[in-house]
């Protein structure tokens, strides 16, 4: 998920248009199937450092490939839990505006 963010980040740099930029001829993504495909991914990073983490324990996997695996799972873990809380701070804020 970390890299699919820094990917998307990057091509918004390189283009001077806005992926919505209809008049270009160039269709982004819209923000539901970004966060699906986003909450997809971080569940296959986390069941991935799951099962990494007992193939090391049975002594199948190599330990730096468990340590990285885990590694990824944790960053990908806080950024899911960060990304949660800022949706639901910005729902609260949008609560309290008036009408």
């Amino acid at each position: 998920m970390i890299n699919k963010v820094g990917e998307i980040l990057s091509n918004i740099a390189k283009s001077p248009a806005t992926n919505n930029d209809v008049s270009s001829g160039q269709v982004g993504q819209d923000f539901s199937s970004f966060m699906k495909d986003a909450a997809k991914e971080s569940v296959n990073t986390l069941k991935e450092g799951e099962s990494m983490s007992i193939k090391g324990i049975s002594g199948e996997a190599d330990l730096t490939d468990v340590v990285s695996a885990v590694n990824s799972a944790e960053a990908t873990l806080q950024l899911v839990t960060t990304l949660r809380d800022r949706m639901i701070q910005a729902y609260q804020e949008i609560i309290r505006m008036p009408i």
